[in-house]
């Protein structure tokens, strides 16, 4: 098991930026107007961590915990959502704007658009999404997901009406088995954050539907008083949610954008990789692609994302389980003052590697290289909660992935 942490500076060449129109601010107002029309919609908290930035030696320390999100304990729904609803606008000729959740329920809207089958692979998360959506929405729902996947994470689906199976392939391999079902199914839609040739509009709308979490983040740090982050450490799995977010930002702040990162899991470092090699070109990761992030255990980059984030971020990461779990442990164990956030192991790698990178003087490089200080304000996404109670309870209770990266005594920095 390698327990190291991988850091590289982003030196890839950048390109025409072309996508980065994808996240403008009046295409992630249209998502979140359409995600505001549903009945379970409700802004999801952000956490000021005051005491623990203190600690860190940081101004402000911001998490937007996505465990609340339409009461499905993750993100993914806003992208699963808005690119169904895309897709029925664009089948009916009209505009996503015409078309919230009230129309989009009315008998009058199913009998003209008629039923479909929207076919998608996951982890858990995005699967669940989109089986929710289509639940919502009276249509059919397809999820395959891949070897490893825990018991609970397909009766979380199951229940709301999805076909879902637990096929002997990895997630990339799930990805292409899905999209030729949905090829050979009358009226069969693929709904997938992954991007391939002649696949990349809906992959576009699932990003764009994600810009509601940081939309809502923005606007919740303006009215604490940060006129901007100073920094966006955003977790990846095919990339498509960093993308989303830093994509925002860059919009967001065009002439003073925060220092933006990329965070991954070491068995699924796509994004690393391909930024590590400098090229342009993405890396791709095979075989099982074992670790505790099931969420981010992608191995083919959304090459959409992958061009803003070759354009707009710092620096990727590529952090081992033990550091996903140091960061459920932080989450969970609060400092005095400061509030307990449950989040997943895909939801806190960021912060496993913001606490260490910020408590450990062996990691003073990394420190410099993205000038966190005293002076910044930090902004990470918690993007599940405790989807998974079993894994859950082993990580906090049982102790597992305890293995961390070797350091000296003399490498602990004083607490703040």
């Amino acid at each position: 098991m390698d327990v190291t942490m991988k850091f590289t500076e982003n030196h890839v060449p950048g390109t025409d930026d072309r996508y980065l129109e994808i996240m403008s601010p009046d295409n992630v107002l249209k998502a979140n107007h359409f995600h505001k029309s549903f009945p379970e919609y409700r802004v999801t908290p952000l956490h000021s961590l005051r005491h623990l930035a203190q600690y860190l030696g940081i101004k402000n320390l911001y998490v937007k915990d996505e465990s609340y999100r339409f009461g499905l304990n993750a993100f993914k729904v806003l992208g699963g959502s808005f690119a169904i609803a895309r897709y029925i606008a664009k089948q009916t000729g009209r505009d996503v704007s015409e078309l919230p959740y009230s129309v989009l329920t009315s008998d009058a809207l199913r009998k003209e658009f008629g039923h479909a089958t929207f076919f998608t692979a996951t982890d858990g998360n995005h699967g669940r999404g989109v089986a929710w959506a289509a639940n919502r929405l009276g249509q059919k729902a397809v999820v395959r997901m891949p070897k490893g996947t825990t018991p609970t994470r397909l009766e979380n689906i199951r229940k709301l009406g999805a076909e879902v199976t637990i096929e002997q392939l990895n997630y990339d391999e799930c990805v292409r088995m899905a999209a030729a079902e949905a090829a050979q199914t009358e009226h069969g839609v693929m709904v997938q954050d992954t991007v391939w040739d002649g696949y990349e509009e809906i992959p576009s709308w699932i990003m764009q539907g994600y810009g509601t979490l940081a939309l809502e983040a923005d606007r919740q740090m303006l009215a604490d008083g940060c006129e901007r982050p100073t920094h966006v450490i955003i977790q990846a799995g095919v990339g498509s949610l960093a993308g989303a977010v830093i994509g925002y930002f860059a919009n967001r702040y065009r002439e003073n954008p925060p220092i933006m990162v990329v965070v991954e899991a070491n068995a699924a470092d796509c994004l690393y990789r391909s930024a590590e090699q400098a090229t342009g070109e993405l890396v791709n990761v095979t075989g099982d692609m074992v670790t505790i992030m099931a969420g981010l255990a992608c191995g083919e980059g959304n090459t959409i994302a992958w061009d803003i984030l070759r354009n707009h971020a710092a620096a990727f990461v590529s952090c081992p389980d033990w550091m996903s779990a140091r960061g459920t442990r932080v989450y969970g164990v609060p400092m005095a003052g400061d509030p307990e956030i449950i989040s997943g192991e895909s939801g806190s790698v960021t912060m496993g590697f913001l606490s260490v990178v910020m408590a450990r003087e062996n990691h003073a490089d990394i420190r410099a290289a993205l000038k966190l200080d005293e002076n910044s304000e930090v902004l990470l996404v918690s993007t599940e909660g405790n989807t998974d109670p079993v894994r859950f309870r082993e990580v906090v209770w049982d102790g597992l992935y305890g293995i961390r990266e070797p350091f000296a005594e003399d490498d602990v920095r004083k607490p703040r």
